[in-house]
């Protein structure tokens, strides 16, 4: 045994308390240890990559970062070990020996997976944690940057803010969300009429397949670098670094909201707004975000919240709305102009005037709770009559939230079978539902859940249809699970997220991962 394996194995058992050190020895603890040591530089110690049930710290990491406390109860499955890797070598040695042990493994980079796949298993599994792989290289010569799977959104951003106010990145609007799982999804966000997704501004990727060895876009075969963007890379392998294409952004953009209620005729500006989203000039992105309040009398109404970025001068947008929407009514008051950075913390919660540092806070912002999500996508307008029967059930219960994005512009300019992600041409608008709560309890979570699923089974006539498409990074196990692992059963739920190019990915399965190691409810199963 080499003097490194020695030296840390016995910093282990420094690490662990008498009374635990009685659990490491009577399991094969001791043997994954002494694996993971062998396959591990030498610095630095394993005591602090490697975490067991018995070292103390061991629940703190796991709870760090799960965002649905649906998954966080005593009832569900713990790993048997959380890996949080410092440096590549650690996530080839993790999988190397959770294979030696038949343990499979979840990769967790943000932990905002809805239904919590990266973080929870029906069988004994280790946990990679990405947490601490989250430096952020860029480079202003070539407008691209390297990007570690475990940084967030935010500090993402806030490295290109910190170099350039002209470059910015098309991705989600919630600066906590994981870079790994987030791009590997898709990754929508307010630049995407202009630029398209996170995902289709991915160059380059760095990541350790079923078998150990370190891939590059050069050395992996180039199905797989078109499998990893957007069709969820967690069935692929354990994504350690994404090269992304930056992106021009002018050195003042527009942002606003507008908040209209029934009575104010959010339903005519909703039926207009359908009719015109998807045709607005792509620098212009407006999206609604739907709510339940209550009037003055105490009934309740639906609010619309018309959330908007331009990327131009509110002298730039002023012309294009008068002519496109004049019923919305916007003034130049309503509007704010802000840099690029600025309409970042803007769009997430209506605030400019924060120091960018904030980006940094992975916690900022984030209450943690009960949730449930689902999507839809729309490619015929809902007509007013329709809409106002949508209200009404959405009323009813204990309400969520909908949110209507904009498609178009630049997305409908993309092959559908470019990337894994399907939804270009012809869409209108994506949804997404969305229930959260902090009531503990089965009465509180069947309230939340039944009014989610009764919204979602009213809006069947008015959304896509042969499949009734889904958005992977808004993940719904309503849709579909596996459970024998076939090819024909996984069909069942692939094909709403990612329509014909489902086929394609189960192929590129088969070639790159045929024992099918990384698997999980709604992983890509290989096609026989």
């Amino acid at each position: 045994m080499e003097l490194h394996v020695l030296f840390a194995l016995f910093s282990l058992l420094l690490s662990v308390s008498s009374a635990n050190l009685v659990s490491l020895l009577n399991s094969n603890g001791l043997a994954f240890f002494n694996c993971f040591a062998n396959h591990s530089p030498a610095s630095p110690s394993i005591s602090s990559v490697v975490y067991a049930p018995y070292i103390p710290s061991y629940d703190s990491i796991f709870q760090n970062t799960i965002q649905n406390l649906r998954f966080n109860s005593s009832m569900i499955q713990r790993p048997q070990y959380i890996i949080v890797p410092k440096r590549s070598a650690h996530v080839q040695a993790a999988i190397i020996c959770s294979k030696n042990h038949s343990l499979q493994v979840r990769i967790r980079s943000g932990g905002h997976d809805y239904e919590g796949l990266s973080y929870k298993s029906k069988t004994p599994f280790v946990l990679i944690d990405l947490v601490k792989l989250r430096k952020v290289k860029v480079s202003l010569r070539k407008a691209t940057a390297w990007v570690q799977a475990g940084a967030t959104l935010g500090e993402l951003y806030y490295q290109i803010a910190k170099e350039t106010s002209t470059l910015g990145f098309p991705a989600g609007g919630c600066p906590t969300i994981g870079v790994g799982g987030h791009i590997s999804g898709g990754g929508q966000g307010s630049l995407m009429r202009k630029y398209g997704l996170a995902a289709d501004n991915v160059v380059d990727a760095i990541l350790v397949k079923a078998d150990g060895q370190i891939v590059n876009r050069a050395t992996m075969d180039e199905d797989l670098f078109w499998a990893i963007r957007g069709g969820g890379g967690a069935s692929f392998g354990v994504i350690l670094e994404w090269k992304v294409k930056l992106v021009p952004v002018p050195t003042r953009v527009t942002a606003f909201n507008v908040v209209k209620t029934l009575d104010e005729g959010a339903t005519k500006l909703i039926y207009k707004w359908q009719n015109i989203a998807n045709k607005l000039p792509e620098e212009l992105y407006i999206k609604i975000i739907l709510t339940v309040g209550k009037k003055d009398d105490g009934l309740r109404t639906i609010r619309a919240n018309f959330n908007s970025l331009f990327l131009g001068t509110v002298d730039q947008l002023m012309p294009i709305m008068d002519e496109s929407f004049p019923e919305l009514g916007l003034e130049y008051e309503n509007c704010r102009e802000m840099s690029w950075i600025e309409s970042v913390l803007y769009m997430n919660d209506g605030k400019s005037d924060e120091p960018i540092e904030v980006l940094l806070d992975g916690n900022r912002n984030v209450t943690k709770g009960f949730f449930k999500a689902k999507s839809d996508y729309v490619t015929e307008p809902i007509n007013e009559n329709d809409l106002q029967a949508i209200w009404n059930v959405m009323e009813v219960g204990e309400a969520g939230i909908m949110i209507w994005t904009p498609y178009g512009g630049r997305m409908s300019e993309i092959s559908p079978s470019e990337t894994p992600f399907p939804h270009r041409k012809g869409i209108l608008y994506s949804i997404q539902y969305y229930s959260k709560w902090q009531e503990k309890g089965i009465v509180a979570e069947a309230q939340h859940l039944g009014w989610i699923n009764k919204l979602y089974y009213f809006m069947t006539p008015f959304v896509s249809k042969f499949p009734r498409a889904a958005y992977l990074n808004y993940r719904d196990l309503d849709i579909g699970i596996n459970t024998i692992g076939t090819f024909a059963e996984a069909k069942v739920w692939g094909e709403k997220y990612f329509k014909n190019n489902f086929k394609r990915l189960a192929v590129i399965k088969g070639k790159v991962d045929p024992e099918n190691y990384f698997k999980n409810e709604q992983s890509i199963v290989a096609r026989s």
